[in-house]
């Protein structure tokens, strides 16, 4: 009994100590000052098993179409570039700001079913929102179908896929260097063309650089975020 009046003591004492701490403000929360070791470490173990265990019941569908795979490119260059990253992109101003960093999926091909939870459900104390409020599973399967390819796959093919060739009659945009993170400017239609509106998309700097390939295993995407 004596034991047990000692130990609730002792976890309200805790508590309190906690409690004094939180209030202290002295945790640093910026995202340009990382982790404790430990609390790195609890938090991607806890990421990872939360993730995994979520996505083991979700059944893969053919990711092999080829327009689902265009259209999952289309969808990545409209969402995801920014802090993922694409074929002979640089880093981002936004990405290089982030913590924990985004795993550059150029790199790797994800897991399929861990990849379709994390762009549906998102992951808390990330930057990485819950797509599946604005877009079906469908659209969301289509993201994954292009990111099984994307390692592999070329500057000019992945322009070609995300629709990032500019129109006959009007003239590539002017691509600034890589790593500055800035929107290019639209370039002029040249001399010979007719008038003719913007280009639909914009294309983000893109450098000569090869794209990494990927290894062929699939691989957790949580486990690439760098804390």
């Amino acid at each position: 009994m004596k034991f047990l009046k000692k130990l609730i003591v002792l976890i309200i004492l805790i508590i309190i100590a906690i409690g004094i701490w939180i209030w202290s403000g002295s945790y640093n929360i910026g995202a340009d000052s990382p982790h404790w070791a430990f609390t790195r470490y609890l938090i991607s173990h806890v990421r990872e098993r939360s993730i995994a265990t979520r996505a083991s019941d979700i059944k893969v569908p053919d990711l092999s179409s080829p327009a689902l795979i265009a259209e999952g490119a289309h969808h990545y260059s409209d969402m995801c570039t920014g802090c993922h990253l694409a074929p002979g992109m640089g880093n981002t101003e936004i990405r290089q700001g982030l913590y924990p960093r985004p795993p550059n999926l150029t790199h790797f091909a994800p897991d399929p079913a861990e990849a379709f939870w994390i762009i549906k459900h998102g992951i808390k104390m990330t930057a990485m929102p819950a797509w599946g409020k604005t877009h079906d599973d469908q659209k969301i399967w289509a993201m994954v179908a292009y990111l099984q390819k994307q390692p592999n796959m070329s500057v000019e093919r992945y322009r070609q896929l995300a629709g990032l060739t500019a129109p006959q009659g009007m003239a590539m945009p002017v691509e600034k260097p890589v790593g500055t993170g800035e929107m290019p400017m639209p370039a002029t239609a040249t001399s010979a063309a007719p008038a003719a509106p913007t280009a639909p998309k914009m294309a983000m700097p893109m450098s000569s650089a090869t794209p990494a390939t990927a290894s062929g295993v699939h691989r957790p995407v949580g486990a690439h975020l760098q804390q």
